[in-house]
């Protein structure tokens, strides 16, 4: 189809409404997430519900790595008390960062899930580099930039035929 490599695997109201316990049975080791949108609101440190998280990943067995087109400043303020692996700048959805990602956590791509709020960028990416891509609703949209609000309504030509396709609307 037309817009397949734009469709994430899964699709999510939250990044923590994940069965992240499910995933790792069936042999995922990396979490690739984007920060803003995806786990705190647009340029927001860590808050309690994304160091809680980030623990239980780390309990489980997860390595994580925080993938982003910010600034080093912004991947520093938000990882400062979680202490992931990160790369800044990352240009996606250019599968290299994916990539890089996948060699600085020493996993192969298929054994890695990539979190994220955007088509264009998170999913695309994940998509292009062989890694389970879920997209997830973004946490607060009163805050996106005007590139990001024009990026959005594209993203509804891709996303409304795939929730059509996956029954998730009718």
């Amino acid at each position: 189809m037309l817009f397949d490599s734009l469709y994430p695997t899964e699709y999510y109201e939250s990044s923590y409404i994940i069965d992240y316990e499910k995933l790792y049975e069936k042999g995922y080791r990396g979490i690739i997430y984007d920060l803003d949108n995806t786990l705190v609101p647009h340029g927001a440190p860590a808050d309690e519900r994304a160091l809680e998280l980030m623990d239980r990943l780390k309990s489980i067995g997860y390595t994580i790595f925080f993938l982003s087109n910010n600034r080093k400043e912004r991947v520093e303020m938000f990882n400062e008390k979680i202490g992931a692996l990160y790369l800044c700048k990352a240009s996606k959805p250019n599968k290299r960062g994916y990539l890089k990602a996948a060699e600085m956590m020493n996993l192969d791509p298929s054994k890695i899930l990539v979190v994220g709020d955007q088509i264009f960028t998170d999913i695309w990416g994940a998509n292009m580099a062989g890694m389970r891509s879920c997209l997830v609703m973004p946490i607060d949209r009163s805050s996106d930039e005007i590139q990001i609000v024009i990026k959005r309504m594209l993203e509804k030509v891709v996303l409304i035929p795939y929730l059509k396709k996956n029954k998730i609307i009718s």
